[in-house]
């Protein structure tokens, strides 16, 4: 029986052995070459250092066909100088000519089309990373990749450029990284995580260097490749001043005219190649897009994403491990009210890593505006990492005014492990926190969460327990409800057919599952329930889905839904259906739907969801959508429409323009947001926004608000 079981361990451990040899290509080491003058940023790889760095080709296919050598042939070098990081990269093609390349834009959508992605684990931590990509307009893309991909910043800019070629053998391109652009340890000698990325999108075919498992993606750096030959860099201690000014006016009706005229600036300064100080005076979000203004057809908040540079970057420093219905530090609380901007005096913030230990401290006031006075929100936010890919941590929050004090502390600890059962993934872990806020009952005053996630190509599962206790309060937070207790489950399957030829892979869903209990009552208060007996994208790179939801909600008080509209307290249960169907983005037109159908509390809900773009060529991208709500109870009946369009022009790499426009038939009002933005060198920007508000009530156009602003911020360092 000993040896029985002897030889289950020893073919298991063979296995795993196998499988995780299975994801790494030979080889998987790349050497950078240490050369001693610049390479002109051109595209045209023509330098003699290019011919003597090492070259790796060996790229394996992802998608379509999991395994197989890639179609097209990929070769990267790097080369470095004491201050800056040179890639090169070659994208032979067969069929250049074919290249899908539809932007031109910073921070392009790089899902959609052929591009380049290279990602770089500095600590070499195999836990976080600096991702840039690239597509052959020579368009750029970055983004801050935490927790393996769990955590993505994709609204940090970075200093650097990339130079791109395109002829009848391919696309080329040099990509030039300043290593003050990047955090890493000060040693002489450094060793970094590396792995590459190609997507060859009319092919739908996905190529990577390493870690090409589907149960992977690039953000995996677990699984990334390894960077050798880097001597004697330094990010140096630098310091960086980007000074700001804003000049502009705002109009309004019967009102006299409103002119601005504003200076301020941040500064940065690594105190460390590890630790940057960043000190913000006056700071101004003028160059911000408007929100969408949406309708709000149920009765929890709305959640709006940040948009304001300042607390983008380094987001991830202060993420933690409560869940995105319940977070602790949300930082759109600071500097908006009611989507009114609140003056920011200034503030300091402290972001980065010390050896295993991940820091981010930030300190911000507020200046007094009409009846808000003049308020302090501090954040402390630490983590450990531990083990291969695990971390446990602590947070505190504060805001303090002459109304309010309140603070949160919580720690939270995660396991995560990519070797389970050979290469497969999974992560366990768990939160609490707990406020206090001065005048008010702090009795049941936690929120918790605890989950697992098996997130796999064939199989995913996930299950959670959370609460938040009817005295949880994080005024620096968001909560979409409280006073509940949640049990969350999901289960999906993912097969890929090969008797079908078409299809790419499937999902079918048996279990998806959000049970929610009054926290002090432990009585039920809803639930929704999906099942997905269809879904399946094609290898044409189309997706369809049908879904059949069942809900209950316990209305203890009346619900107004709509003006003049209300749905009566009750206990509900309805069904509803949904179709989603969208055609492969990488097209020129691109078109998407979301359609659902059935009951809704005492009456019923039909909601489509449409939306079109159109690549008209690499300038000048269009888009609309458009949502239409028909809901009609007993106590009534009544219809939302909201419409979007954006109009997105590139005149080159650094010079973009968009307009959008958005109307709803509850506001009344369309609201247009232009910007011009042009980036006259790395690192430094110059926007043109112009904001219109047209009330369009009583069949006529008004014009009402208009908004001038002007802003230039220039980058210094030293």
């Amino acid at each position: 029986m000993r040896e029985k079981c002897f030889s289950y361990i020893i073919l298991f451990f063979i296995i795993s052995v196998v499988s995780d040899y299975g994801q790494t290509s030979i080889p998987n080491t790349i050497k950078a070459l240490r050369i001693y003058s610049k390479i002109k940023l051109d595209g045209i790889l023509i330098e003699d250092a290019w011919s003597r760095a090492q070259k790796i080709s060996n790229f394996t296919q992802r998608e379509l066909n999991e395994g197989e050598p890639a179609t097209e042939r990929t070769e990267v070098a790097i080369v470095y100088t004491e201050k800056t990081l040179y890639i090169g990269v070659w994208c032979y093609d067969s069929e250049p000519n074919k290249l899908v390349a539809k932007e031109m834009k910073r921070d392009f959508n790089f899902d959609t089309e052929d591009n380049f992605e290279v990602i770089i684990d500095t600590y070499h931590d195999r836990r976080n990373g600096y991702l840039f990509v690239i597509n052959p307009n020579g368009a750029r893309a970055d983004v801050l990749v935490t927790d393996e991909g769990r955590r993505m910043n994709k609204d940090w800019n970075g200093v650097w450029d990339v130079a791109v070629k395109v002829n009848k053998q391919g696309w080329f391109a040099e990509i030039e990284i300043p290593f003050s652009t990047l955090k890493f340890p000060q040693r002489n000698v450094q060793i970094w995580g590396i792995n590459f990325e190609r997507n060859i999108r009319r092919k739908k075919e996905q190529v990577l260097w390493q870690g090409w498992s589907r149960d992977y993606e690039l953000e995996r750096v677990s699984q990334a490749g390894t960077l050798v030959g880097l001597e004697g860099i330094s990010s140096g201690h630098l310091l960086e001043i980007k000074p700001y000014f804003t000049g502009g006016f705002e109009k309004k009706p019967r009102i006299k005219t409103t002119y601005v005229n504003k200076v301020g600036a941040d500064v940065n300064y690594l105190i460390t190649s590890n630790l940057k100080l960043n000190l913000t005076f006056n700071t101004d979000f003028a160059q911000v897009e408007s929100d969408r203004a949406r309708i709000n057809l149920t009765r929890f908040s709305l959640y709006f994403p940040e948009k304001r540079d300042f607390f983008l970057e380094g987001r991830g420093s202060f993420d933690f491990g409560l869940g995105r219905s319940v977070q602790v530090f949300y930082s759109r609380r600071i500097g908006i009210k009611e989507h009114e901007e609140i003056p920011i005096i200034g503030g300091v913030r402290l972001i980065g890593k010390e050896g295993g230990t991940n820091i981010g401290v930030l300190s911000l006031q507020t200046a007094t505006k009409e009846d808000e006075p003049t308020t302090n929100y501090s954040v402390i936010r630490i983590s450990r990492d531990v083990l291969s890919q695990s971390k446990v941590g602590f947070i505190i929050t504060a805001k303090n005014s002459r109304d309010v004090s309140n603070y949160v502390y919580g720690i939270d600890a995660t396991y995560v492990s990519s070797r389970l059962f050979g290469n497969k993934n999974i992560a366990i872990g768990g939160a609490v926190a707990q406020s206090q806020t001065k005048g008010d009952s702090n009795y049941r005053n936690l929120a918790y969460r605890f989950f697992l996630s098996y997130p796999n190509d064939r199989v995913e599962y996930d299950l959670a327990i959370v609460c938040v206790q009817r005295d949880f309060n994080p005024e620096i937070g968001f909560l979409r409800r409280k006073n509940y207790k949640v049990i969350y489950t999901e289960l999906q399957f993912n097969p890929r057919p090969s008797f079908l030829p078409w299809i790419r892979k499937m999902e079918f869903k048996p279990i998806d599952i959000n049970y929610y209990l009054t926290d002090d009552t432990n009585e039920l208060e809803s639930v929704s329930m999906e099942w997905r007996p269809l879904g399946f994208g094609t290898k044409s790179g189309e997706w369809f889905e049908y879904n059949i939801q069942r809900f209950f909600d316990r209305l203890d008080e009346p619900f107004e839904i709509h003006e003049g509209i209300e749905i009566p307290k009750g206990k509900y249960w309805f069904n509803r259906h949904e179709i989603q169907f969208h055609t492969f983005s990488g097209r020129k037109i691109y078109f998407r739907s979301n359609i659902s159908w059935g009951d809704y509390y005492s009456g019923t809900r039909k909601e489509a969801n449409l939306g079109i773009r159109f690549n008209v060529n690499k300038h000048l991208n269009i888009s609309a959508d458009t949502q239409l709500n028909k809901l009609e109870f007993p106590e009534g009946e009544f219809t939302t429409k909201e419409v979007g369009a954006r109009i997105e022009y590139a005149f080159n790499t650094k010079l973009y323009s968009v307009i959008f426009g958005q109307w709803n038939n509850e506001d009344n009002e369309i609201l247009i947001n232009f910007r011009l933005h042009w980036i006259p060198k790395i690192g430094s920007d110059f926007y043109l926004a112009i904001n219109q508000r047209i009330f369009t009530g009583n069949s006529r156009l008004k014009f009402e608000d208009t908004t001038v602003l002007l802003k230039l911020v220039w980058r210094f360092s030293y």
